[in-house]
């Protein structure tokens, strides 16, 4: 049976805000480490110890560059949808069409719906979703009624696969 990957695609965390944040949070832990232990004047009014400076830096340096290797994979072929959030999950799960009841690309509110991007958990029956920056994604509903909504940014291009393999619903 012929497998080919009908629709890929890899997104990551490249929004400026994030990295403005990030940046500016190692940099402010940066200035204190130069301020405390270098020139040894303390840092703030109730300055911490420079170990917890120094573990604090370390901390957000970890934090940037989780945010640098995240991913999110996504792929349609013919016998099912697959998808990862590297690194939490290495290998693909891989959703076949005997286990999926819907399939379709919609435009949602991630605040809203889903409380923002990342492996996220919507109220009120939401379901699952896996995002990482837009606002339309790949909804599935399994046979079972579990729901699970894959951020994407090629909508166009995920519908025609789903239309291709013969399961997009609306």
């Amino acid at each position: 049976m012929n497998n080919d990957i009908l629709f890929t695609e890899q997104q990551r965390f490249r929004q400026i805000w994030v990295w403005l944040m990030l940046i500016g949070i190692n940099g402010l832990f940066l200035y204190g480490i130069y301020q405390q232990v270098i020139s040894g004047q303390q840092w703030g009014n109730k300055p911490m110890s420079d170990t917890g400076l120094f573990v604090a830096l370390g901390s957000t340096v970890l934090l940037t560059i989780l945010f640098f290797i995240l991913r999110l994979d996504t792929e349609i072929k013919r016998d099912g949808i697959y998808v990862r959030f590297f690194p939490f999950r290495l290998s693909f799960k891989k959703y076949s069409w005997d286990k999926v009841s819907k399939s379709f690309v919609k435009q949602y509110n991630p605040i809203m719906d889903y409380g923002g991007w990342g492996i996220r958990f919507g109220l009120f029956g939401k379901g699952r979703a896996l995002n990482v920056s837009g606002n339309k994604g790949i909804q599935i509903v399994l046979t079972d009624g579990t729901r699970l909504l894959i951020g994407t940014n090629k909508p166009d291009e995920a519908k025609q696969a789903l239309q291709q393999v013969g399961h997009l619903t609306e």
